[in-house]
């Protein structure tokens, strides 16, 4: 059994659409034509294409399919439609600038705010979903390219991005006696935490309002018991694990996984880099900062994990097993069947609960905001960083695509789950039942990982 998770008026998914597009264009007001453009990496996109692609997926679903409506470009679907355009040739396009693609984004905007009003608006499409659905799916679209976005500007060596947020999320440390900065928490956030297994329903119920096809539906999976950390892993734990020789000990990489250190070289974290005196120094977004070892590692990719756990005597979670250790509670001396929508329960993210939203932009210390516990003790599964679990990314039992047939399908069997949000996801997106996926090579996304005992 699941919580219900609050459902959002047609009135309240408007205006969440108006604050997306706010954010949207903060991550790209200080970029000028040519950072607009970038240069040609298979990893990102040029963002005058990306933005407007966002505004033409709000055309094409909201006012195409829904309505039936004109485009307001002819030419949109080949300059702007994903599935037609190949990635590497989204630089060659005949992309118009900076501020006609703005003047563009804003046209579609309007257009989809007049649907409010518009008495001859269809409420359901001929394949039977609604206007509600579409709403989410166009906003959710949108949250997920802004963080995209955000991967950009740290993969490129942008600035960081100018958001207008609220004041940071008290970290909650403190001095010991030797003068450290430590966590207040920190004899629970450190160790391991029990889950004694059972019957999981893992995915998302039918009843719960929009989720994307991937999630469908939920079914009942074993799990048997296991012990999960209580914090992802830090920057200081990962970097003794460089220390020990870990990049280049073959016997803890996997095939795959050394044929890819090999091929790219790789020594350390993608950002990264070590000075004459032994001290290391993080590239956060354009600025080269000291290394901090509280911090949740960023930028490791599946293999990367996949190998720290082998030098820790660990392991990856299952998703199912991330899944348990966020959502279930204890019923008497086993998993109840009732799940949480969050891990501290079922109320929407704060800013004590999560690090969600650019509300730091960037990672805090792995044990703090106490408040974002699990029944478990696990500290911070959603926000702050994604997290590689081993599962491959999979449909599950009875999977029928969704309307936009592109987004799961075709990903399938050569991805990875992740699971949980990073600092710049959307707290409107993310809850625990939602679930990123990734090839294993990706080192561009803001992902971490947290292990289990083997």
């Amino acid at each position: 059994m699941s919580a219900k998770q609050a459902k959002p008026s047609l009135a309240e998914l408007f205006d969440m659409l108006v604050e997306a597009r706010e954010r949207t264009l903060e991550l790209v007001a200080d970029l000028d034509d040519d950072q607009m453009i970038g240069p040609r990496l298979a990893i990102v996109n040029p963002l005058r294409w990306e933005v407007a692609h966002i505004a033409w997926f709000q055309e094409r679903w909201l006012l195409g399919h829904l309505n039936g409506r004109e485009p307001v470009r002819p030419d949109g679907d080949s300059l702007y439609d994903s599935a037609r355009v190949a990635h590497d040739t989204r630089w060659d396009l005949p992309l118009p600038s900076k501020e006609k693609t703005l003047d563009y984004m804003q046209e579609i905007l309007c257009r989809a705010l007049d649907l409010r009003d518009d008495t001859n608006a269809r409420p359901v499409a001929d394949d039977g979903y609604d206007l509600s659905y579409f709403l989410h799916l166009v906003l959710f679209h949108e949250c997920m390219h802004a963080e995209a976005i955000t991967y950009t500007r740290q993969t490129l060596g942008y600035a960081a991005p100018r958001i207008k947020i609220a004041a940071p999320v008290e970290r909650r440390t403190a001095i010991d006696p030797e003068g450290k900065t430590v966590s207040m928490d920190l004899p629970r956030a450190w160790g391991d935490a029990f889950v004694p297994g059972g019957k999981l329903s893992l995915g998302s119920p039918r009843d719960c309002g929009f989720v994307f096809d991937n999630e469908q539906w939920s079914h009942e999976v074993e799990v048997a018991p296991f012990a999960i950390s209580r914090t992802a892993v830090s920057n200081g734990e990962f970097a003794a694990f460089i220390e020990d020789g870990g990049y280049r000990r073959r016997e803890l990489w996997s095939n795959e996984g050394w044929a890819w250190r090999e091929r790219e070289q790789a020594s350390r974290p993608l950002y990264w880099k070590r000075l004459p005196d032994g001290r290391w120094l993080r590239r956060n977004f354009a600025e080269w900062v000291p290394l901090e070892d509280r911090l949740a590692v960023i930028h490791v990719n599946w293999f990367e994990a996949d190998a720290y756990c082998r030098w820790a005597g660990r392991r990856l979670p299952t998703e199912a097993e991330w899944e348990m250790a966020a959502s279930c509670e204890m019923d008497g001396q086993g998993v109840s069947a009732r799940k949480r929508i969050y891990p501290w329960g079922d109320e929407p993210p704060t800013a004590e609960r999560a690090n969600l939203d650019w509300k730091n932009i960037g990672c805090i210390d792995v044990d703090a905001l106490p408040e974002s516990d699990s029944a478990f003790g696990c500290r911070q599964m959603i926000g702050n960083s994604w997290e590689w679990t081993t599962s491959d990314f999979n449909p599950y039992p009875g999977f029928e695509a969704g309307p936009y047939k592109e987004y799961s399908e075709p990903w399938f069997g050569d991805h990875k789950v992740l699971r949980g949000g990073c600092w710049a996801t959307r707290s409107s997106l993310i809850r625990n039942n939602y679930r990123n996926f990734y090839t294993p090579d990706r080192r561009d996304v803001w992902a971490g990982f947290r292990t289990c005992a083997q």
